[in-house]
């Protein structure tokens, strides 16, 4: 949406002007004389194709897209916290931080790595904090980096979401939305709502970021995506997200058609004589099937392959021998086609299947069709 950095300073000046009502007052807010704050708000205005004031004698009368503009530039400029930073330099921080070298980044970019060089160079002296740390060819944030970069990167977000707001009051089509997608979210629930979203929005585009969830956790920390659709957490990797239950899966034990365990009189013992293809430890499907093991009295035994995606397990469930816990819906075509057989778990497994989302998220009028979607097609499940 920002084909061009992003003039933070105009954003500033903007958001004062709707705070305290006057040119006057605006300008001493943000340390800028008031021709330089009204040249601000006239090219703010001329980027985004609308009015934000009505000028008059009792002072600056925001207008309606301002309104709606004005919290999201508030909380941008909260999130960036210094009125020295560009955009031009935070667009610069965030590619070589996403990229991870600065060769990389210009090439994403398309911007040369010595301007990025100066960009990033420029951004420390502004804040006065060191930022990147060179390790031999690599690239390490500091701690006010990394910092910085969650900042920076919800800044960017929230200003995303004001300009699909006004593009939307605009009547224009336009917005994204970025979903987190872990494993069982894309067999059945995410493609139906998709679908069915993209018939009522033609306009918004659907970014779609398959991962696990300590793939994908980081990026929605840092405003990258939008929110995240799986197995909920508990503990320290939720304290500081929110968690929207929609719907319970329960998991089978899955193997290939023909499988010696499909024909045995004691599965729940047998099913130990067979190895096991599971996700690592610190999932909680793989903390299910622990569970599972302990309640049948058994020690827990070796898992030899850890895997997490269910392309390769059904290849490997396909060459062999081995069982894994999922979720049949995840291979409902295997399941369907008869080269892949099921049976239910010895004792009940369930997982919690539900929204992930940043504390404080305000989702556009589009972003909150989507969540509603969600929720109403998950909870049909």
């Amino acid at each position: 949406m920002f084909e061009r950095p992003p003039n933070i300073r105009h954003f500033a000046a903007f958001a004062a002007t709707v705070r305290h009502g006057s040119l006057s007052r605006a300008a001493r807010a943000v340390n800028l004389s008031q021709p330089a704050l009204t040249q601000a708000i006239t090219g703010l205005e001329a980027s985004l194709g609308v009015a934000l004031f009505e000028r008059g004698p009792s002072g600056m009368s925001p207008t309606e897209p301002a309104l709606l503009l004005a919290p999201r530039a508030e909380a941008a400029i909260a999130h960036v916290g210094s009125p020295r930073v560009t955009g031009t330099q935070l667009r610069a921080f965030l590619a070589v931080v996403r990229a991870g070298s600065y060769a990389a980044a210009a090439e994403a970019t398309g911007i040369s790595p010595a301007s990025l060089h100066r960009a990033v160079a420029d951004l420390s002296v502004a804040l006065g904090q060191r930022l990147i740390d060179r390790r031999g060819r690599s690239l390490a944030l500091t701690t006010a980096g990394e910092r910085r970069a969650r900042g920076f990167g919800l800044a960017m977000a929230e200003l995303r979401a004001g300009l699909s707001e006004i593009a939307a009051w605009q009547g224009k089509a336009g917005g994204r939305i970025s979903v987190g997608a872990m494993p069982l979210s894309r067999a059945r629930w995410l493609p139906e709502v998709v679908a069915r979203f993209v018939a009522d929005w033609p306009g918004i585009d659907i970014t779609v970021h398959e991962g696990s969830h300590s793939e994908l956790v980081g990026p929605l920390r840092d405003g990258e995506i939008d929110l995240m659709l799986g197995a909920l957490r508990e503990g320290a990797f939720a304290e500081d997200l929110d968690q929207v239950a929609v719907f319970e899966d329960r998991p089978s034990i899955i193997m290939r058609a023909g499988h010696p365990l499909l024909a045995a009189l004691d599965p729940a013992t047998t099913m130990f004589a067979y190895p096991w293809i599971l996700p690592d430890r610190d999932t909680p499907l793989r903390r299910y099937w622990q569970g599972m093991v302990e309640a049948l009295g058994r020690p827990v035994p070796h898992v030899g392959v850890e895997c997490g995606s269910v392309m390769m397990i059904r290849q490997l469930l396909l060459a062999g021998e081995g069982l894994t816990l999922l979720s049949p819906d995840q291979v409902s075509v295997e399941l369907d086609a008869g080269v892949l057989a099921s049976l239910p778990t010895p004792v009940p497994v369930t997982r919690t299947i539900g929204i992930t989302t940043r504390p404080g998220w305000r989702p556009t009028p589009a972003q909150g069709a989507f969540l509603t979607l969600l929720l109403e097609v998950g909870r049909a499940l």
